[in-house]
């Protein structure tokens, strides 16, 4: 039976996972904190297993009530909107928050052999666009992400929110290597490579050597600098989105919604 908790004391150390700010510490635990009614709602529908709940008091018996009957027997700590924001430090715009466990990453072999068409992300670092990333990636066709080291990990609060929950949705690990390595990987497994980049040496976006290809990997890079150059060197092809007025690129959350939606599979 679920144990409905007031909070009545903001110290109590059931609630760090609530109130510790480094998610690098609740990483090396095996946690994450998910966000929201809809997207603990899609953790759960996809066997993620929720270790506590904290939520307004209102919730308890209104959004968050099928919530917590999935969820099973765990406590879920309640109080009003100000101890909330007084124990997290941030204003709860949707009332609920779940610590759930972490699963073991899976392996890239295993996505690849059941993929024709991946992402790559490479370096990107900013949550939101992580989170962005993976919400187009499950909605435009595409089968799975690929991240490699230096990207930020997508279970972090704010890319999980972002995605409204599809990165428990699509398959995702980290591909180990430096690069050029990781695009020869992929090409020993089948891929032809397409790498996002500003360079006049592209090929349209919707040639067809990359909308018919079988397996196709897009590679997108970091925010500032975009990819590294001996990863475009190493694709297959450079890619490039037409632009007006003179803009020379797109925020790579963009850019990737219109690349997904050009290449995915439909």
């Amino acid at each position: 039976m679920t144990d409905i908790i007031e909070i009545t004391d903001l110290s109590m150390p059931e609630l760090l996972p609530y109130t510790d700010t480094s998610e690098l510490k609740l990483l090396r635990e095996g946690i994450f904190i998910a966000e929201s009614p809809k997207v603990i709602r899609t953790a759960l529908e996809c066997g993620y297993e929720p270790v506590s709940m904290l939520m307004e008091k209102k919730y308890v018996i209104g959004q968050a009530r099928d919530i917590i009957e999935k969820a099973g027997d765990i406590p879920v700590y309640c109080g009003s909107a100000d101890t909330l924001e007084e124990l997290t430090g941030f204003r709860m715009t949707q009332g609920v928050l779940a610590a759930m466990k972490r699963r073991p990453l899976l392996n890239v072999e295993d996505i690849l052999a059941k993929s024709s068409r991946v992402a790559l992300l490479e370096n990107i670092m900013n949550q939101t666009n992580a989170g962005a990333v993976f919400r187009s990636a499950a909605a435009l066709g595409f089968d799975a992400v690929l991240l490699t080291e230096g990207c930020c990990d997508p279970l972090f609060r704010r890319s999980v929110r972002v995605s409204m929950g599809t990165v428990f949705q699509i398959p995702w690990t980290y591909i180990d290597g430096d690069s050029p390595e990781y695009i020869r990987f992929l090409q020993e497994h089948g891929f032809v490579t397409a790498a996002m980049a500003l360079r006049d040496d592209t090929v349209r976006i919707d040639d067809p050597r990359l909308t018919q290809s079988q397996k196709l990997a897009a590679v997108l890079g970091t925010e500032g600098d975009g990819l590294l150059a001996e990863t475009i060197r190493a694709c297959d092809y450079a890619i490039k989105i037409p632009m007006s007025n003179g803009v020379d690129s797109l925020n790579v959350a963009a850019a990737s919604a219109v690349t997904f939606w050009t290449l995915g599979c439909h």
